[in-house]
């Protein structure tokens, strides 16, 4: 242990603070970061949180949202401080990552069966149904379930190329999965972006061969490649053409599609360069010229495909459906996934393990209420004042209400929407998950922080190096979506 740093002078830490222990006194895993720190002292800190701040808008590291229908773009904030991740902590994430993926994966291709439920199928629920594992309404009655997404997919294709998982560091330096992202999950990019900006605003913590033994989260591009290339459609031949599709610069992540379709040295496909070609096929135009596409890394949302007219005439989905089924073509992430990162689907992941995979859980899950369940419903519905009440299909931290914050008006009308539609409701405990020294305003405070995982399943399921740490930077806040008004830190795996 060191003694409290200067920087850290009247920081209060918290109980489950990842820097400093009760005494202010610095952590093992903080060893590189702090004296670098104690040597910038509180004011070049203060000048290289402005730096970051500046770099970023001048490099157009933004996100957008939509504000009343109307989109806006924001800079992405990050925190000049970075998270550090130590090696046995990566180790555990990595292996319960993976196996969660491998479960959701074979979940999913029990849901969506490659040929379908013909009507003279005997059984044509799921195993996991007949198994008893998880009732026949949490698939049947899912927002997210896509009948129609069965012919999305060629037979053994992982309907999940690339997921990402949200967890938390709680007590005790327990980890827990918040959440499952299957449809399109956003991140690596920023997690890429975040380091390079890190390295323009303090390069003293790559100094002298400090940080040498980190990992370079813009490896994270070759990987994914891979595994998208390995999603490509059996008859595909020589080296696979990926394209990354995007419904454009009105999506919430164009600067992350850009940014990840040229480190992966592949072309940005929007509905309005797409054409089918003679063998069944799908090309897209890049300078008068039309490329064909074995494989589509898809980032944009399910609903949206029907939306898009293509200049032949074709809808979208009809286009890539039709070329799926031709064998031509692969898309990743397959639509149809929401029925496996719905909310409700989260309570049976982990038996989905032992289901599946014949393995326990490495990873813990949140003590969650599916209020479409009777009981469950009766076991919550007096203490949503204790509780986080979430939608079963919301993403992006929407609809989230933590009963705590509520005034008594509130409480109210959230216990008149649960009870008029519990279906559409999950009810979670509250987790006192870890804060880390945070940049704000000058000040080095406490900020509740969150992970993004990424993992990639093609031959293999493996994880990215690139996690994405996000920080809520409101006082007292456990919101760190960035569309509600979270950043980012820099994330070091280190050892």
């Amino acid at each position: 242990m060191t003694d409290a740093l200067s920087v850290f002078a009247g920081y209060a830490g918290s109980a489950v603070d990842e820097a400093v222990d009760g005494g202010g006194r610095l952590l093992p895993g903080y060893g590189e970061v702090g004296p670098v720190l104690d040597g910038l002292g509180p004011e070049r800190l203060a000048a290289a949180a402005a730096e970051v701040d500046r770099q970023r808008v001048a490099r157009g590291v933004v996100f957008g949202s939509f504000t009343d229908g109307t989109f806006e773009e924001t800079t992405f904030p990050m925190c000049p401080v970075p998270r550090v991740v130590p090696a046995a902590d990566w180790a555990h994430l990595s292996a319960g990552v993976e196996q969660r993926t491998r479960a959701l994966n074979a979940f999913l291709a029990d849901v969506y069966r490659p040929a379908g439920r013909r009507r003279s199928d005997v059984e044509k629920q799921p195993e996991v149904v007949r198994a008893g594992v998880l009732p026949e309404w949490v698939v049947a009655d899912s927002p997210g379930w896509r009948p129609g997404a069965v012919s999305f997919a060629a037979a053994g294709q992982q309907r999940v190329t690339v997921a990402g998982l949200d967890l938390l560091r709680g007590p005790g330096g327990r980890w827990v999965v918040l959440e499952d992202n299957l449809r399109v999950p956003s991140g690596i990019g920023y997690a890429m972006a975040n380091r390079q900006s890190s390295r323009a605003a303090l390069p003293q913590l790559f100094a002298e061969g400090r940080g040498a033994a980190l990992t370079d989260p813009a490896g994270a591009a070759v990987v994914l490649h891979e595994a998208l290339t390995e999603a490509a459609p059996a008859g595909c031949a020589g080296s696979p053409q990926v394209a990354l599709l995007t419904d454009g610069a009105m999506n919430t992540a164009w600067f992350e599609h850009r940014l990840l379709a040229e480190a992966m040295g592949v072309p940005i496909a929007t509905p309005d360069v797409l054409w089918p070609t003679p063998d069944g096929g799908v090309a897209v135009e890049v300078d008068g010229e039309r490329v064909p596409v074995d494989v589509f890394y898809r980032r944009f949302d399910d609903d949206d495909l029907a939306a898009h007219v293509t200049p032949s005439g074709m809808l979208l989905d009809t286009l890539l459906r039709e070329a799926v089924r031709a064998g031509r073509l692969a898309v990743a992430n397959v639509p149809g996934n929401g029925v496996a990162d719905d909310k409700a689907t989260y309570c049976y992941v982990p038996e989905m393990i032992r289901f599946y995979l014949g393995e326990e859980p490495v990873l813990a899950t949140v003590p969650t209420w599916v209020l479409a369940d009777d009981d469950d419903l009766a076991a919550v519905v007096d203490r949503l004042h204790e509780l986080v009440v979430k939608p079963v299909d919301g993403y992006g931290g929407q609809g989230v209400v933590f009963g705590s914050t509520c005034s008594a008006a509130q409480l109210a009308q959230l216990r008149a929407d649960v009870l008029r539609a519990p279906h559409r409701f999950v009810a979670q405990e509250p987790v006192d998950f870890s804060t880390a020294p945070t940049c704000v305003d000058g000040e080095l405070v406490p900020r509740h922080v969150d992970l993004r995982v990424f993992a990639v399943a093609g031959a293999t399921t493996r994880v990215l190096p690139a996690p994405l740490t996000r920080v809520a930077l409101a006082r007292g806040s456990m919101v760190v979506n960035s569309s509600r008004g979270g950043g980012s830190k820099d994330t070091w795996l280190i050892g």
